[in-house]
């Protein structure tokens, strides 16, 4: 499991190195927007990763729900909190990239908006996680809200095409029949690149995270047995 780790850990390193480079050196400069586009890489990114995290936790939920499996809740709750931190990272990066593109800091276009509501139904679901009840209770209910708040995945990824949203660029599209559509090969290499890294990371902070939570949960029950023997 170390060698794992060691491995892992070497990659993303590598790969965010590689990445750097790639953003600040190798990449062209975006003719209209200049160097502020380079936000770019950092903010799509972030955004794959906190879906990805989100994804995570729908999958595990399912198997508190269906098994009351206590890996499963470990993984849940550390996945969850990288989401919200990469997702505050993509509502920190967005703004900014936002007020060369379209001279404000913020506005309530459908995927900003859809993604702040997604960053504080996750904020509730680690509260959840925090509440005073029997554990199997609250892992359950928890892990309930888990499922329904990963609804809001796929809504925030379509938002821009169900609302027809003229602000928001679609990275992915073909260039012709949608705005801001297109992104040179270039560009694509890059942001390539830079997600690889960033799922690497999300890898590595994953393993990291559910080592130290199981640990916690061992102190905290020798605690409770040290309580209870004294009391």
């Amino acid at each position: 499991m170390k060698k794992l780790d060691a491995i892992l850990l070497a990659c993303a390193t590598v790969c965010m190195l590689i990445a750097l480079y790639m953003v600040f050196i190798w990449s062209p400069i975006e003719v209209k927007m200049g160097v502020v586009q380079k936000i770019f890489y950092i903010h799509v990114s972030s955004a794959w990763v906190s879906f990805l995290a989100f994804f995570v936790v729908f999958i595990c939920s399912l198997f508190v729900i269906w098994k009351s499996n206590e890996l499963a809740y470990h993984v849940a709750g550390v996945s969850a909190e990288i989401g919200v931190v990469f997702t505050a990272i993509v509502l920190t990066t967005g703004p900014i990239w936002a007020r060369s593109a379209w001279n404000t800091w913020w506005t309530w276009e459908p995927r900003l908006t859809t993604t702040l509501i997604l960053f504080f139904m996750y904020i509730g679901y680690l509260l959840l996680r925090q509440s005073d009840g029997e554990r199997h209770k609250v892992a359950r209910f928890s892990s309930a809200f888990g499922l329904v708040a990963f609804v809001n995945v796929p809504i925030v990824f379509m938002a821009i095409r169900w609302w027809n949203s003229r602000l928001h660029p679609v990275v992915f599209g073909d260039g012709k029949n949608q705005k801001g559509g297109g992104i040179e090969p270039e560009m694509l290499f890059t942001l390539i690149v830079c997600v690889v890294a960033m799922t690497l990371l999300y890898a590595v902070l994953v393993r990291k995270g559910v080592r130290i939570a199981r640990m916690k949960e061992k102190v905290k029950m020798y605690m409770e047995q040290v309580y209870t023997h004294f009391s």
